[in-house]
C-alpha cells in the first residue's frame, strides 16, 4: 500500500500480490513524462522500504523493484517507451546509485534483450532493475492440485517455446507453499501467434497426463481485450477476472 501511494496524479489500473511469489505487479497509465516519474517514486520508496537480503520469494528476481516495462498504448510508439526506459534508468543511476539493466527494445548490448538472461544475479540492499521496452504480454498462472513440484516444471517445460513448446511462450514451475499446491507461470509474449485457450489446453493435456486437476487460473496484471472471448474465463477457470483486467 505505501509503495502504490507513492505512485501520484495517474491512474493505477491493477494491483497483483502474491505471498509465495513475495511480489506485486503494479500497472500504471498515462503520458511518458508521467509514467517515469511514477516509476521513480515508486523505486524511490520501494528501495526506502525493502531489503534484498531479507527476501525471499519463488519467482526469480535481481532487486526489490524486479523489472520496469514500458509499454506503448494508444497514440504512443515504441520509440516512447524506448525513451522513457533510457530517461528512468539514467535518473536512478544518477540520483539513488542504482544499477540498471536494459531490456528488450530498449536493450543496449544484444544479449540482454532477453529479460531472463537479465535475471541472473542481485546486489547489495536494493539489488538492480530491469528497465524495459516491449510490445504486451499477458502474464498467466495455471494453480494445480498438487505439491509435486517436479510436475509443474515438466509441465512448464512441456509448454515453453524454448523446449520445442508453444511459440511465444516462457513457463517456470513454482511451488506455492502457503497453499500446498504448485504453480505453472506463463509469459505468453505474443497472443496473436499463441492464443490463451491454447495456452491453458496443453497445460490440461498435460496435467491429464499426470493426473492432476487444475484448480484455477489467474490473470496477473491486464488482459488486451482483442485476446478475449466472451466466456474465456469461465472456460480457462479464471479466478480474477472482472471487467477491469480487459485493456
Amino acid at each position: 500500500d505505501e509503495i502504490v501511494s507513492s505512485i501520484k496524479n495517474i491512474e493505477v489500473r491493477n494491483l497483483h500480490t502474491d505471498p509465495d511469489h513475495n511480489r506485486s505487479v503494479i500497472t500504471f497509465f498515462g503520458t511518458p513524462k508521467e509514467v517515469v516519474e511514477a516509476a521513480f517514486q515508486m523505486t524511490i520508496r520501494t528501495v526506502q522500504l525493502l531489503d534484498i537480503r531479507e527476501h525471499q520469494g519463488v519467482h526469480p528476481f535481481i532487486g526489490v523493484v524486479d523489472v520496469i516495462p514500458f509499454i506503448p498504448i494508444k497514440n504512443a510508439t515504441m520509440a516512447d517507451a524506448v525513451d522513457a526506459a533510457h530517461t528512468l534508468g539514467k535518473k536512478l543511476w544518477e540520483e539513488i546509485k542504482l544499477p540498471c539493466y536494459y531490456y528488450g527494445e530498449a536493450a543496449k548490448i544484444a544479449e540482454r534483450k532477453e529479460l531472463p538472461y537479465v535475471r541472473k544475479g542481485g546486489y547489495k540492499t536494493a539489488g538492480a532493475v530491469a528497465i524495459g521496452a516491449r510490445n504486451f504480454l499477458i502474464a498467466y498462472n495455471v494453480n494445480l492440485a498438487t505439491n509435486d513440484l517436479s510436475i509443474a516444471e515438466s509441465i512448464a517445460q512441456n509448454i515453453r517455446e524454448k523446449h520445442g513448446g508453444l511459440p511465444g511462450v516462457r513457463a517456470l514451475g513454482l511451488p506455492l507453499e502457503s497453499r500446498e499446491i504448485t504453480q505453472v507461470s506463463i509469459n505468453l509474449v505474443d497472443h496473436r501467434e499463441t492464443s490463451l485457450k491454447r495456452v491453458f489446453e496443453w497445460v490440461s493435456k498435460w496435467a491429464y497426463e499426470y493426473g492432476v486437476e487444475i484448480i484455477e487460473s489467474e490473470l496477473v496484471g491486464l488482459l488486451p481485450r482483442e485476446a478475449y472471448q466472451a466466456g474465456l474465463e469461465k472456460e480457462l477457470k479464471i479466478a480474477n477476472f472482472n471487467e477491469r483486467v480487459l485493456l
